[in-house]
């Protein structure tokens, strides 16, 4: 699994070996999905999206 963030700057998990949705990047960790979740966890501290945050 592999962490994903959007131009939102809102996570997912996404499995490693597919293709990454339109409109997603990878956010540049790997991991199980418990690992994931945990770092997404930590790294999503504002859960609006960045359009709602200006």
């Amino acid at each position: 699994m592999r962490v994903v963030v959007n131009h939102e700057e809102q996570y997912s998990i996404w499995a490693a070996d597919r293709e990454l949705p339109q409109g997603w990047s990878d956010a540049g960790f790997a991991g199980t999905r418990e690992e994931c979740l945990a770092h997404i966890e930590t790294a999503w501290t504002d859960m609006r999206p960045l359009s709602l945050r200006h």
